[in-house]
């Protein structure tokens, strides 16, 4: 912590992810905010885009239950947000008791309302809907819980994101229009028809004004709340590249200042190879990779992000395999749970949560402060699109799919199904006769029979299951050094 870093990627490409990350394996962050008061669509956190274009079913239900966009435009949500239920306290227990390590929320999305208390954006929580500090509640409350504190930035987007051309819409107030650029050719993109992509192409690039904007915004949260990682969103590649480097120099080097370590996580080639933690949106990787990774998921099942009605939700057993899986292979996982507009935590999410965290409690050992082994596992299911949005082709593991990771002490091999027979796990045959002093199941007191042969580790389960949803073997192996 006592390097400093110039803002050039040679330099930056010398930061390397902190211990107290590479142990925590697992955090939660929260889409909340305005498009949590409509809470429709597939992605509701694109509702502001969408309810301002035809033909898609965004813009048809804010018709229906809200009225024309001309007339209730997406400010006018802001003073439905009024997050009468929120309490950090209680979210940052929840979050502690899934067994999340480090937490925290989106601090703005593409949709420009800071949730915090900004000097240099009006349009932010403090001021406006809940009038609360919604970061500063939840960095507090996020401490007290002994967890680390995370904020996620997705604000760069907001150049692209509200039809600002059109006068007949509030999003072309004076005071959202100046933080934007010029457009041109946009004929047949004007309120009806053309791609986002179509539209994102032909607009003009930001220009220095709103890139100082971007910054100016990061850096009131890093000197208000001090984030010990700052996760981006794809906004990033457009970001010019001098800011970028210089953004990252700052950051890092307040780890001198601080007295900690700190981490950046980003999406694509957004950044240089090597200067921060590449994050795969809805994916993972399919083999052990020899750089760290990090995933953010949801709890629901439709990708949603934000709260949405009638969404549903992922099965424990799905999350938990996700996490095992990631840490097998070198990677982390990040949760998103989205709140209601009251702030309160849907049941569905506070159930899953909470059956995360009563199988790290008993499994956590397999998962905290670990590392890969040298091979991620084993076993007959095989993931079919591997990489970013990989979770759109999930799979469903069995009892002879093993997970390794490992400490200087054990090898642990989770098992990702019930086994009701004797498993033989064949990467075990790496290990020498002697090499292995016992063999357990975490949260079980049985003695387990087991005998390593030319065909693996063979070992049988206790009688009783210890947990649900993966099981794991606890490997100890002798040191012929000490």
């Amino acid at each position: 912590m006592s390097k400093r870093y110039e803002p050039t990627w040679s330099s930056l490409q010398n930061h390397r992810t902190p211990q107290w990350l590479r142990d925590a394996k697992f955090g939660i962050y929260t889409h909340w905010g305005l498009y949590s008061v409509p809470a429709c669509g597939v992605n509701g956190t694109w509702y502001p885009f969408n309810m301002y274009r035809k033909g898609n079913p965004q813009f048809d239900y804010h018709e229906k239950t809200f009225g024309p966009a001309t007339r209730f435009g997406y400010k006018d949500f802001i003073p439905m947000f009024t997050a009468d239920k929120f309490d950090a306290a209680e979210w940052a227990e929840l979050f502690q008791a899934a067994g999340a390590r480090f937490a925290g929320p989106v601090a703005e999305h593409h949709d420009g309302f800071s949730m915090w208390d900004s000097r240099i954006n009006e349009w932010n929580a403090a001021r406006m809907g809940p009038k609360r500090d919604v970061v500063g509640e939840l960095e507090t409350a996020i401490r007290n819980e002994g967890m680390r504190f995370m904020t996620a930035f997705h604000h760069f987007e907001q150049w692209w994101f509200y039809p600002h051309w059109r006068s007949d819409c509030d999003v072309s107030d004076a005071r959202y229009a100046g933080l934007y650029g010029p457009m041109h050719n946009l004929d047949g993109i004007n309120g009806t028809s053309g791609g986002r992509g179509n539209e994102w192409i032909e607009q003009d690039r930001p220009d220095g004004a709103f890139n100082d904007f971007w910054r100016t915004k990061i850096d009131e949260v890093i000197e208000n709340y001090r984030p010990d990682l700052i996760w981006f969103d794809f906004g990033l590649n457009w970001v010019q590249e001098e800011y970028k480097k210089r953004m990252l120099a700052d950051y890092y080097n307040k780890e001198v200042e601080w007295g900690t370590e700190l981490a950046v996580a980003y999406k694509n080639n957004d950044l240089v190879p090597g200067v921060a933690l590449i994050d795969y949106e809805l994916g993972r990787m399919d083999k052990l990779t020899y750089y760290d990774w990090i995933t953010d998921t949801s709890v629901d099942d439709q990708g949603a992000w934000s709260y949405v009605q009638d969404a549903g939700f992922k099965k424990p057993a799905t999350l938990i395999h996700n996490l095992v899986d990631n840490v097998s292979k070198n990677g982390y996982l990040l949760l998103n749970v989205g709140p209601k507009a009251d702030g309160s935590i849907p049941d569905e999410a506070n159930q899953l949560l909470r059956s995360m965290g009563q199988w790290l409690d008993i499994n956590g050992e397999a998962i905290y402060g670990t590392t890969p082994w040298m091979v991620y596992g084993e076993g007959p299911t095989q993931m079919t699109n591997p990489g970013m949005f990989s979770e759109q082709h999930e799979v469903s593991y069995t009892a002879d799919d093993f997970r390794f990771t490992c400490t200087d002490d054990a090898i642990y091999a989770t098992c990702l199904g019930w086994p009701e027979n004797a498993s033989t796990i064949k990467a075990m045959r790496r290990l020498n006769a002697g090499e292995i002093r016992s063999v357990t199941m975490l949260g079980s007191n049985q003695t387990l029979s087991w005998n390593l042969t030319d065909q693996g580790l063979q070992v049988s389960p206790p009688d009783e299951r210890p947990c649900e949803y993966a099981y794991v073997y606890k490997i100890e192996r002798t040191d012929p050094f000490r």
